[in-house]
C-alpha cells in the first residue's frame, strides 16, 4: 500500500506541476494572440474576435491556483484538501470536455466577424487607419481582404485606379509602386485567410493542450482515490487517535 501511496503522490505532484506548466503555456498563447493584434494595430471593438485569447488567459490563471492547491494537499495528505482537489479535477475535466466540443462550434463564428472587421478597417484606408492596413499587409504578406481585387471595391480605387497600396508589394523598397500592370511584384493572397490561419492555429494548439491535460486529470482522480482509501484503511487499524 505504501508503494501505491508513493506512486499516487508522485502522480498528483506531477499533475500539480503540470497545472503550473500548462497555465504558463496558456498564458503565453493568449498573450501571443493579443500581441499579434496589437502588432497590426487593429482596434477590435467586437469582443467575439478577442474572445479566444481572453478565455485562454482566464484558463491559465485557474491552472496556477489549482496547481498550488494540489501540491499542498498532496504533501500534507489532507483529506479535506484532497477532497476539494478531487472535486475541482472532476469539474474541470467535465468542463474541458465541454470546451472541446464548444470550441469547434465557436470557430464558425470567428470567420464572419473577422471578415466584417477587416472590411470596415480596409474601407477607411487613406484616413486614420492607413498605418493599420499597411502594417497588416506587410506583416502577413497579403493584399486586400480576400485578395488584391478587393481593393477595386474601395475608396482607394476611386482615387488610385488600377493600383493597390504599396504595402501589397513583395519588395516595398524596390521598383514596385502598387500598379496592377505587373502582378508578379505583388502579394496576391488576401489578409483574411492569413489572419484566420493564425487565429485557428493558436486555437488548435490551446485545444490540444486542454485535451492532453484532461487525460492527466483522469489519472489524478484515480490517484486521489488511492490515497483516500489508504488513509481510511490506516485509520481503521491500531493507529493512535489524534485530537
Amino acid at each position: 500500500m505504501d508503494c501505491g501511496i508513493a506512486s499516487s503522490k508522485t502522480v498528483l505532484l506531477f499533475l500539480s506541476l503540470l497545472f503550473w506548466a500548462v497555465g504558463a503555456a496558456l498564458a503565453y498563447i493568449g498573450a501571443y494572440l493579443i500581441q499579434r493584434y496589437n502588432q497590426f494595430s487593429i482596434d477590435v471593438q467586437d469582443k467575439v474576435v478577442l474572445a479566444p485569447a481572453i478565455i485562454i488567459i482566464a484558463f491559465s490563471v485557474v491552472m496556477f491556483l489549482f496547481g498550488l492547491l494540489g501540491c499542498c494537499a498532496t504533501i500534507r495528505e489532507s483529506k479535506f484538501g484532497l477532497s476539494i482537489f478531487f472535486l475541482i479535477i472532476f469539474l474541470i475535466f467535465a468542463a474541458e470536455v465541454a470546451a472541446l466540443v464548444l470550441s469547434f462550434l465557436y470557430q464558425n463564428k470567428i470567420n464572419p466577424e473577422l471578415e466584417k472587421l477587416l472590411n470596415a478597417t480596409f474601407s477607411k484606408y487613406d484616413g486614420n487607419d492607413k498605418e493599420i492596413v499597411d502594417n497588416l499587409q506587410s506583416e502577413l504578406k497579403c493584399c486586400g481582404v480576400f485578395n488584391y481585387t478587393s481593393w477595386l471595391n474601395t475608396n482607394w480605387s476611386a482615387s488610385h485606379p488600377n493600383s493597390v497600396p504599396k504595402s501589397c508589394c513583395i519588395n516595398t523598397n524596390g521598383t514596385c509602386n502598387g500598379t496592377l500592370t505587373d502582378l508578379k511584384l505583388l502579394h496576391l493572397n488576401g489578409c483574411e485567410t492569413e489572419l484566420e490561419s493564425i487565429i485557428h492555429r493558436v486555437f488548435y494548439y490551446a485545444m490540444g493542450v486542454i485535451l492532453g491535460f484532461a487525460i492527466l486529470k483522469f489519472l489524478g482522480m484515480l490517484s486521489v482515490c488511492v490515497i483516500a482509501c489508504s488513509n481510511g484503511s490506516r485509520r481503521s487499524g491500531y493507529e493512535p487517535l489524534y485530537a
